[in-house]
């Protein structure tokens, strides 16, 4: 017979032997949280180890992902494909698991965590996708989306801003089946937090409109089973269990102390730990009446065939709904896509419009909103700004069962949230602010280009064309970040036909996020031909041409490219041969065939000047060494978006100008 403390030193000696192996890694918080895992895993969780993917799971997010172990312990001992070996290899090249848990790379882990903060963000997202599909999809008796959301978070968590961010929202959302348990030791890498955060918790969540249970011994499984069950039954609140627990629990000498957060105990106090827990067995060694404790393969197939047996019977009273939750969870386009999206464009490009590339996403939200409820929106305050909304629109504030949501001024917490409903599945999400402030929302950015998560990313005000709200406000070097983040596809749109297209390509994108750059200021429309439109979606495309061999070879995006294709014409009519290349997308393009490149770009070609009201450097990869560039070398002004491109050089007369002695050198 086997006790509970027992079934969770299994855990602690896991972690332990895996962190020695590695000589690197956290031991402290597995020690610490191994009662409260195993308490939760084997009693309350739904999951089903034999498919790690089955749609109504609960979802388990480790926020304090560098205690990875703990996740990966519990996979194992609970029957995922995880093996000993697997654990052996910890945080080494091609594991199952690396040093802290990626989604993707090993089953189980519902999204990659480690940077503190933002799995409980990521969690809130998940607990709005599970209520907000459950109220479009869900009947009387057949409750086939219902799930729980569980969460481990520590110290470090709760000190970072994002939390603030996230949990304030989540109680005004009154999430229920959002449950978080707080592991309060007291120990961060620094030693001691009572020097530095000393926050009354409690008072603070309810102050977020949370459900708070107390003071919980997180080394006490009849203690953690309480706190469980009075959770649950809370069903207007998230909840917050605070669990006073010890740092590398079990360690005699290191219990209690930093020394214990993230490195190895050593082979002398493993041993003590050893002789302290009472576990007389080697290294990676599990008996079998423990694993047998704890295999949930049998109970996690019960709980998937009872939800299948359900899911059943909606089929047949509810077969419109089945087809299309279907649909949804399976990432599958409406059939009538193509056809939607093809006629809108030619649309467009026959209707010609000057307007912001703002004002055309919002126009192409309208169209293509219409057969994707799966999209599902928000702004951080920015909504009339960001022109987020479409008619369809309906606040999940208001109706559990909307498609859009207000997020505050919370453009960190807001991106993260939306990594969260992506994972999730079931859902699109968009976010907008301005292109600015992606700086405040930049780690959550880089989370989703990691996950490979399909997000999109709505960022307008994108240059000096901003105007009067002067440097604070205006982008100077973001675009080129965003646009060197690995498995980010960045659109600079010139007009509204080009931003249908992006849009298009968003929408189609299998994984991965998007980031749509958007104007403030109007834009010209321009007239293409077929050929031209079908390869806007190559992410550059050529928009005008001489028709003898080229002297010069002009680049442009947004805003820009009025101003550059009119300096292309003025060129042309003092003699020189120019092509203007229209180059929205630089990393749609990037990934084209060679053939297509030495096409749009060819090579016989070396002059050859970009022109972009963003900073300088980023262009020099397509223009060479010995190209130029007009761009930006400094920050903006205060002053009119007209005032503004004239002092810095975007004006017909200063390409021309530039082009003659590039031309003549």
């Amino acid at each position: 017979m086997c006790s509970r403390r027992e079934l969770a030193n299994a855990i602690r000696m896991l972690s332990i032997d895996a962190v020695q192996n590695a000589q690197s890694g956290h031991p402290g918080m597995p020690m610490g949280m191994a009662d409260i895992a195993e308490v939760l895993w084997r009693d309350f969780l739904k999951h089903s180890p034999k498919n790690p993917n089955w749609n109504n799971r609960d979802r388990f997010i480790l926020s304090n992902g560098h205690g990875s172990m703990l996740l990966y312990s519990l996979l194992h001992l609970t029957g995922y494909n995880l093996s000993i070996e697997e654990l052996k290899n910890f945080r080494r090249i091609n594991s199952k698991t690396p040093g802290h848990p990626e989604t993707g790379e090993t089953p189980g882990v519902e999204i990659t965590t480690g940077p503190l903060g933002q799995g409980l963000a990521n969690a809130v997202g998940m607990a709005i996708a599970e209520r907000t599909l459950s109220s479009y999809f869900n009947r009387p008796e057949y409750d086939i989306v219902d799930h729980y959301t569980w969460v481990f978070v520590g110290d470090g968590c709760l000190m970072e801003g994002i939390s603030h961010e996230v949990c304030s929202l989540a109680g005004t959302l009154n999430l229920g089946k959002l449950i978080v348990f707080y592991d309060k030791n007291g120990i961060s890498i620094d030693g001691k937090i009572s020097n530095w955060f000393t926050d009354d918790t409690a008072k603070r969540f309810e102050s977020y409109n949370w459900h708070v249970v107390d003071n919980v011994n997180g080394h006490d499984s009849k203690s953690i089973t309480k706190s469980i069950k009075e959770a649950k039954l809370i069903l207007d609140k998230p909840s917050i269990i605070i669990c006073n627990t010890i740092i590398g629990f079990g360690s005699p000498n290191k219990s209690g102390t930093a020394e214990s957060h993230g490195a190895p105990l050593g082979e002398m106090e493993i041993a003590l730990t050893r002789k302290e827990l009472c576990w007389n067995y080697p290294p990676f060694q599990i008996p079998e009446k423990i694993y047998e404790k704890w295999n949930f393969i049998e109970k996690g197939l019960e709980f998937e065939q009872k939800w299948n047996e359900k899911f059943s019977l909606y089929q047949s009273k509810y077969p419109d709904l089945f087809i299309e939750y279907s649909r949804r969870i399976n990432k599958e386009l409406p059939l009538n896509w193509n056809e939607v999206t093809k006629n809108y464009i030619h649309f467009l490009q026959s209707n010609k419009q000057n307007i912001a590339s703002r004002k055309a996403s919002q126009n192409t939200l309208e169209n293509y909103a219409k057969i994707l409820p799966e999209l599902i929106g928000g702004s951080a305050d920015l909504s009339p700004s960001n022109l987020t909304m479409w008619s369809g629109c309906n606040s999940i504030t208001d109706n559990f069962s909307g498609n859009y949501i207000h997020y505050g001024v919370r453009e960190f917490g807001m991106t993260a949230i939306a990594n969260g409903i992506s994972h999730h599945g079931g859902f699109i999400p968009y976010t907008a602010t301005f292109l600015m402030f992606v700086e405040y929302a930049r780690n959550a950015v880089r989370m989703a280009a990691l996950m490979n998560t399909k997000h999109i990313f709505i960022y307008t005000h994108d240059s000096i064309g901003l105007g009067e709200d002067g440097p604070t406000h205006q982008p100077i070097e973001q675009l080129a970040s965003l646009r060197m983040t690995p498995n980010i596809d960045v659109w600079r749109p010139s007009d509204q036909v080009e931003t249908a297209v992006a849009w298009k390509k968003a929408i189609e994108k299998k994984s991965g996020p998007t980031a749509l750059i958007l104007s403030r200021q109007n834009l010209n429309q321009f007239q293409r031909n077929s050929k031209q439109l079908d390869s806007i979606s190559y992410g550059a495309y050529i928009l005008y041409d001489s028709e003898k061999l080229l002297d010069v070879i002009f680049i442009s995006t947004g805003s820009e490219l009025n101003i550059t294709l009119m300096a292309a014409k003025k060129l042309v009519a003092l003699g020189y041969s120019v092509r203007v290349v229209s180059m929205p997308c630089t990393n749609v393009f990037d990934r084209q065939d060679a053939a297509y490149k030495e096409f749009i770009l060819p090579s016989y070609v070396i002059k050859r000047i970009a022109i972009e009201a963003s900073i300088e450097d980023f262009w020099y990869k397509y223009v060479g060494i010995d190209g130029l560039v007009i761009g930006m070398k400094t920050f903006g002004e205060s002053a009119s978006a007209e005032d503004l491109f004239q002092k810095f050089g975007f004006t017909i007369e200063n390409i021309v100008n530039k082009s003659i002695i590039l031309l003549k050198s």
